[in-house]
């Protein structure tokens, strides 16, 4: 009985503490998206002569930033 008490407990502490992960990973993952990634691509295509694709993403980051405030 206190085997399954004490697995039941685990399982309760293990799930919680995988939710915590996965949040904190999506958290970082959308940092390093816009901060890094977005403006290599950005610039990329500014330099590569498609300004034409690059201005609607520069335009859809900056009305997000805004609304989100960051």
């Amino acid at each position: 009985m206190l085997t399954i008490i004490s697995l039941v407990l685990f399982m309760m502490i293990f799930g919680k503490l995988l939710v915590l992960a996965l949040k904190v990973g999506w958290g970082i993952l959308k940092v390093s998206v816009f901060l890094i990634f977005l403006p290599v691509i950005v610039l990329s295509l500014i330099f590569g002569g498609m300004i034409f694709l690059a201005l609607p993403i520069i335009l859809i980051a900056g009305i997000a930033g805004t609304a989100v405030g960051a």
